[in-house]
């Protein structure tokens, strides 16, 4: 699929064909649901979104999950080294690094702000050495560059129907409430890290602190003060899914299934926690592969309702929303037995390809 998706994007060089392939890969890897997502956007759309999140991941791997054995002070050379090629990629449109390469080509051709890349580092480093939050307001300011330029940068790849600066405040709030979403989901881990993603504000409100925390990571013993602080916190992500939803519909129509699925299925991480319990402090929760399939199905039958509208199709209505997979406004729809022709290749396929 990546041949057919450079093909479409006219991106022709064999270099830049292969850095574009490598975000590709990084981005399977490591952000499936997304990924999983992505697959609903146009083919000639799929690699800039590969490398602006390719270029995420490189740079988070630095801060956290390459060689362990790497020091602070190598990590921030690291860092300093990937902003130093960021920055002279950006002013000359190519890089000798492959994952810059298609970062700068995607920024140049999308006419992305550079600035938004200058608050992501920023947010980067920070990782190195800033381990806890002590109000929402501060874990805000980090997540501006964390995240919420995340959205910012993908909205002129998935285009509006209104001034972009109209749309940017919800894809900015939609960007948060993703990372919102794996925080709580990654307690455990990123206690491991020595950080805490939760605001200590809120975690006081109900008796919680680091140590407690620490106690429960340790010993597998559950504490109702914590599970209450974790059910504020995913009350408060819903609440920044709230502020994102009225974007949806200043996107570009045949974007909008693409976004709905990532916002759907990034919600439901919220839907297994509460179903686990609160347990993330021992256990990751994880959204069943069936409400995976059913709402990337759901996802492909509006994409070919979006395409026949865009051919003038006017037999084909946006489905009605039937409830999305969050529980703040319901659960998905099952999938039919049978898929409408229209949307693509087969189901089965597709599923295959997508969903393992």
């Amino acid at each position: 699929m990546t041949a057919r998706e450079l093909d479409a994007a006219g991106i022709d060089a064999p270099a830049l064909r292969a850095a574009y392939a490598r975000c590709r890969q990084l981005n399977a890897r490591h952000g499936k649901t997304y990924f999983l997502a992505t697959r609903l956007l146009p083919v000639e759309r799929r690699p800039a979104v590969h490398a602006l999140y390719g270029f995420a991941r490189w740079a988070d791997d630095i801060v956290d999950s390459l060689d362990r054995t790497r020091t602070l002070q190598e990590r921030a050379a690291a860092l300093d080294a990937l902003q130093e090629e960021l920055t002279a990629g950006l002013r000359h449109g190519n890089s000798k690094e492959p994952v810059v390469r298609a970062l700068a080509h995607t920024a140049a051709v999308y006419d992305i702000d550079h600035r938004h890349f200058t608050d992501f580092m920023a947010a980067m480093r920070s990782d190195l050495e800033v381990r806890d939050y002590p109000t929402y307001a501060d874990l805000r300011g980090y997540m501006h560059g964390s995240a919420a330029v995340i959205g910012l940068q993908m909205l002129p790849v998935l285009g509006t129907v209104v001034p972009r600066a109209e749309a940017a405040p919800h894809a900015a709030a939609l960007g948060v409430a993703f990372q919102l979403s794996n925080f709580l989901r990654d307690v455990g881990e990123d206690l491991d890290r020595g950080r805490v993603y939760l605001p200590a504000d809120l975690l006081a409100a109900h008796g919680v602190d680091r140590g407690l925390l620490l106690w429960s990571r340790t010993t597998g013993a559950r504490d109702a003060r914590i599970t209450e602080a974790l059910r504020a916190a995913a009350e408060l992500t819903r609440g920044v899914y709230r502020e994102a939803a009225p974007g949806l519909p200043m996107l570009d129509p045949v974007a909008r299934p693409c976004i709905r699925t990532a916002l759907v299925l990034y919600g439901g991480i919220l839907d297994a926690i509460e179903d686990d319990g609160y347990a993330v402090l021992h256990r990751r929760a994880v959204v069943p592969r069936e409400r995976r399939a059913a709402v990337a199905l759901d996802g492909l039958v509006r994409l070919g309702a979006a395409r026949l509208r865009a051919r003038g199709g006017a037999t084909a209505p946006e489905p009605k929303d039937r409830g999305q997979a969050s529980r703040t406004q319901g659960r998905p729809r099952q999938p039919p037995r049978e898929r409408p022709s229209s949307v693509g290749p087969s189901w089965s396929r597709w599923e295959k390809e997508n969903m393992s």
